[in-house]
């Protein structure tokens, strides 16, 4: 069963129906000693030939060895003195990145990006991270750093350079799964640049930076396989992260989370958070299948600057609740707040929404999250199927403002 994973070592989320899986037959492994007559006629035939033809063989293949050689000689390929390559002298690449290469993205976004680890009396944490302040603000996963409160923790950090510093907790939003943190006694770092993530755009190339597997400063390729895929994740004692994920086959490993997805200009359009794993259970080890999960940037952007000021986090809500029982179809509205947005737009309980503006709505996580995605005070049109009836209608609501 394929099971969504967080990048460090968690599982969550109900399981996810693998493909058809069609057996193929077994392989026949011949022992490499033993050979059939006939292997030995092709030999014998092929040495007979060679003998017919050794003169002209030989002639043509010389010819085509001279003319290799000089071919090499004018290329500059293998050219030497002594025609040796082990005695010849290394001829160093310095030829610069070419910008929108990833070598370019990973040389700007590598100093940017952090390794955290935490540890408590008996367990411990790793994870990545984006210093998105001079002065050692750090933006990670909510699910690194949660122990981080807990008595006697304590979390480090280590710099692109290798330095090894120590770390306080600032805040962080179980809800969404975005922290920031603190690096002590530093100043003048690199930051890293935010990006849009409304502009992404499906098949776009990307690149993920983070410390899998405690391997630090590792970069991985891919792109944007998807936009507002709702990702629901157990974060412990009974509570979830609900996330509207990019999602990228970038690979994503076990200490990815909390680290940044860029663009090929190098800015972040989204933090690495969860990855779909073929493990079974909190035991099985995850990996990456090309099903790796982020955080929108303008989210995450958002989120952060509440936790550093405000020390929490609040979204834009309608003043609904939602069946979570629904998982197709739409969105079944259970309970309509009074005098709430909703109840102000005309929402009812028992309403199906089934489209927020362009956005089809095929489960209540799916509206949960694309209602954080909008600003505060925005209006918006949810496509609605009104209870006991075929008949759909429009209803405009004023999300909250801040």
């Amino acid at each position: 069963m394929t099971t969504p994973e967080y990048p460090t070592n968690p599982t969550f989320g109900g399981p996810v129906t693998p493909p058809p899986y069609t057996e193929q037959p077994p392989v026949q492994v011949v022992p490499a000693k033993k050979r059939g007559v006939g292997a030995v006629a092709a030999v014998a035939i092929s040495l007979v030939t060679g003998l017919v033809s050794g003169v002209a063989g030989g002639y043509v293949a010389g010819s085509i060895a001279g003319a290799a050689k000089e071919t090499a000689q004018t290329s500059g390929i293998g050219a030497s003195d002594n025609d040796n390559a082990l005695e010849a002298p290394v001829k160093p690449d310095k030829t610069p990145a070419a910008e929108g290469s990833v070598e370019k993205v990973a040389e700007s976004v590598l100093p940017a990006v952090v390794s955290i680890e935490v540890a408590t009396r008996t367990s411990g944490a790793e994870g990545s991270g984006s210093i998105i302040s001079s002065d050692g603000k750090v933006l990670t996963n909510h699910h690194v750093v949660a122990d981080a409160e807990s008595a006697g923790a304590q979390m480090r950090v280590t710099l692109n350079d290798g330095s090894k510093h120590p770390a306080t907790f600032i805040a962080s939003d179980v809800n969404t799964d975005i922290a920031v943190i603190q690096i002590e006694g530093v100043k003048d770092l690199p930051t890293i640049q935010f990006g849009d993530s409304d502009s992404l755009a499906v098949g776009q190339s990307v690149v993920a930076v983070g410390s899998p597997l405690g391997l630090s400063a590792t970069v991985t390729t891919g792109i944007v396989s998807a936009m507002n895929r709702p990702v629901r994740a157990a974060q412990g004692g009974g509570e979830s992260s609900l996330i509207d994920g990019i999602q990228t086959d970038a690979a994503i490993n076990p200490g990815n989370s909390g680290g940044p997805l860029v663009d090929m200009n190098g800015h972040l359009i989204g933090m690495n958070s969860v990855i779909a794993s073929l493990s079974q259970g909190a035991s099985g080890e995850a990996g990456s299948i090309g099903l790796g999960f982020a955080i929108p940037s303008n989210f995450a952007r958002r989120v952060a600057e509440q936790l550093i000021t405000e020390g929490k986090a609040r979204q834009p809500m309608m003043g609904i609740e939602v069946d979570i029982r629904q998982a197709s179809g739409g969105a079944l509205v259970s309970r309509v707040q009074p005098g709430s947005p909703a109840d102000r737009g005309g929402l009812r309980a028992g309403d199906l929404v089934e489209r927020i503006n362009d956005r089809p709505i095929e489960s209540s996580d799916a509206l949960v999250a694309a209602t954080r995605s909008f600003d505060f005070g925005e209006t918006v049109k949810l496509q609605v199927q009104t209870q006991g009836s075929e008949e759909t209608r429009t209803v405009e609501v004023t999300l909250s403002s801040e």
